[in-house]
């Protein structure tokens, strides 16, 4: 196909000739017209061919669209990866910008695709073992921001999480277009923005791909592959016996709703008639209201060249299997329903794969292997798509090849690039094959991957180390970085020298309903594997209290509350609100706190939260010497009792 043959001609040149400003192709005007202040002379090209006729000044400039930028940490992708890995860098001290291409955040969750945040949403006994960390502060916002779920208010609150925060800047509209690279290290990404046509070069020390397809990281020479791996390769029983170039493909959304009046549909010219008597079984058409996950496409060749082409095909097939749903006399209960929403930008899967020093497998995944240098983790189901999609009708949509019990631990070593030595990534671009992509595609656990990068990048910067040394001499540090921002690294128990709460003498409580007040400095922050880890109150307000032997400085003090890491809480387009999921502001969350020190004998009060809004409290405040503190749980969302999963307490 010519369309293929463009794209062997190589990145540069698909670049040069279909993405950037055309600028030198015709004569310019000359710099010694009268009409043209010298001052305002474009230092992007001399050979600029623009005609601006200013009308307030009466000159004819020409605009300056260039400009140098210079970060600590470049992250390129805005979705739940992005977001975290930006937050995460910024918060550890990096200067950070966040490089997203399209005008909204969120990446396949965002108002213009419309996909569940979903992560360990279920394992075999039927209950989430729900993210912590940054992720849940998005969507805890949300709840308190968003109750009525709006998409499009969910877009704003990503953007309100990402732009309040200091050390971080947000450029929207933003491709990175590709990485200028010497010895084998990113120097800075090239990039152009859309709406300000303007041209960036961005420099950075440590640059993070969270944009999917991995356009910087592939630009810079980061190895990669993309398809599946045969079986044999690393012993994976779902993989297929020959390897081939098969990947899961992008899929189109809808929604409808209940009109209360009959709605006709005609479909537009586009459309492709859906064969339901040759589809398989599990592509179900009920209910219908919230679209159809599994009209998708994928490819087994280019994936990213065929983007244009397959959205075109899935537009036609997602209004196909509507105008089956109203027009083949076989679903009554659609009368009254009229499409309310589609989607214009199909939500990808699956494309380029890069090689870190560790390549993360299926067999990594169902055997629960253990990693030194784990930083993330993950649940959900192998779930591999029927790689033809819809045009496969006969196939399953996807083959739900196994779920797990347990949690398994995605290794630092699969984050970082294994030739190109600033360069980390997060989300479905990770060191895996296809099979381990099908279960750590899913956001939520891509959000935790972007904020060990992130955490990983600000400590390159501290100790001026690349990502590998880091996995090497520092790994205990980012892991503890991480429990203390609470991430749940499974079986890694926190240990933090610096944690004065280990070493106090005495801790005990007004009341205990369950669990024990000492589980809260026992290194772990959730209950896990049918281990308690916690102390619950019996009825509120309720009190925690912490002694030294001798007194000592103090400046900061950390809580991890409840939220019931047994429910989910993202936003869901059905706002289910039963079983395993809820819509609304989980009621164990800690409402109102406040902080005393005993300070030569006598309680002072050092904090008071009022709405506590996060997991995750903390009180900083100035450097006090005491013996003690004690901390008041005095209210909560909703629930009678106060639920505690450790406290800790610094000099820094």
């Amino acid at each position: 196909m010519k369309r293929r043959n463009f794209f062997k001609k190589g990145t540069k040149g698909a670049i040069a000739a279909s993405m950037l400003p055309m600028t030198g192709i015709s004569k310019t005007i000359s710099e010694d017209s009268d009409l043209i202040s010298k001052e305002h002379y474009s230092t992007i090209t001399d050979k600029n061919p623009e005609q601006w006729h200013q009308m307030g000044t009466g000159k004819r400039p020409r605009p300056d669209r260039k400009k140098d930028l210079d970060y600590d940490v470049v992250v390129i992708g805005g979705g739940a990866a992005g977001i975290c890995a930006a937050v995460a860098a910024a918060r550890n001290g990096a200067r950070t910008v966040l490089v997203q291409d399209r005008p909204v955040l969120g990446g396949n969750a965002s108002s213009e695709i419309r996909v569940h945040l979903n992560g360990v949403n279920h394992l075999k006994d039927g209950l989430p073992e729900r993210e912590t960390g940054i992720i849940e502060e998005i969507l805890l916002l949300n709840r308190f921001q968003n109750p009525q779920e709006s998409f499009t208010v969910w877009d704003h609150v990503l953007y309100d999480f990402v732009t309040r925060e200091p050390n971080l800047d947000l450029m929207l509209n933003t491709t990175a277009m590709r990485a200028n690279t010497e010895n084998g290290k990113i120097i800075s990404a090239y990039c152009f923005q859309l709406t300000t046509e303007m041209e960036f070069t961005i420099k950075g020390k440590q640059f993070i791909d969270c944009s999917g397809d991995g356009l910087l990281a592939a630009t810079a020479g980061a190895l990669y592959r993309t398809g599946r791996e045969a079986a044999a390769e690393f012993n994976e029983k779902y993989a297929p016996k020959e390897a081939d170039g098969w990947q899961m493909g992008g899929t189109v959304l809808l929604s409808s709703k209940d009109m209360g009046r009959p709605m006709p549909f005609e479909p537009p010219s586009f459309v492709r008639e859906y064969n339901a008597e040759e589809s398989h079984k599990g592509r179900k058409l009920i209910p219908f209201v919230e679209g159809f996950w599994w009209v998708e496409l994928g490819s087994d060749d280019d994936i990213i060249g065929d983007y244009e082409e397959n959205r075109h095909k899935l537009m036609g097939y997602a209004y196909g299997v509507w105008d089956h749903v109203k027009n083949s006399g076989k679903f009554p209960e659609a009368e009254n329903y009229a499409l309310d929403w589609v989607c214009s930008l199909p939500g990808k899967r699956e494309s380029r794969r890069f090689i870190g020093d560790f390549i993360l497998s299926e067999g990594d995944l169902l055997n629960n292997r253990n990693f030194d240098d784990a930083v993330a983790y993950g649940g959900w189901s192998l779930d591999e798509h029927n790689p033809g999609g819809i045009e496969n009708l006969s196939e399953p949509p996807s083959y739900f090849h196994s779920k797990f019990a347990e949690v398994y631990q995605i290794p630092f070593r699969s984050l970082y690039s294994k030739n190109v030595s600033n360069l980390l990534f997060a989300g479905r671009n990770i060191s895996q094959t296809h099979m381990a992509l099908s279960s750590s595609r899913i956001m939520a656990t891509c959000a935790l991957e972007g904020q060990a990068v992130g955490t990983a990048a600000a400590l390159c910067l501290k100790h001026e180390a690349n990502p590998r040394e880091i996995g090497k001499k520092y790994i205990d540090e980012l892991q503890e970085q991480l429990l203390r921002d609470d991430v749940f690294i499974p079986k890694r128990p926190a240990k933090d020298s610096n944690d004065l709460a280990k070493n106090a003498s005495l801790i005990f409580a007004s009341s205990t309903l369950s669990g024990d007040a000492n589980f809260l400095t026992d290194g772990m922050s959730r209950d896990i594997a049918g281990n308690i880890h916690h102390w619950q109150s019996d009825g509120l307000p309720a009190t925690v209290q912490i002694e030294w032997e001798e007194p000592v400085l103090l400046s900061t003090v950390e809580l991890k509350c409840d939220t019931n890491v047994k429910r989910n809480i993202m936003m869901r387009k059905d706002s289910s609100n039963e079983g395993i999921y809820r819509n609304n502001i989980p009621e164990e969350l800690m409402k109102s706190i406040s902080l005393e020190a005993r300070i030569s004998g006598r309680w002072v009060n050092i904090g008071e939260l009022d709405k506590n809004k996060t997991r995750l409290v903390k009180f900083t405040i100035d450097k006090v010497r005491t013996s003690a503190v004690r901390v008041t749980l005095k209210e909560t969302y909703g629930h009678e009792n106060a639920k505690l999963f450790e406290i800790r307490a610094y000099q820094d």
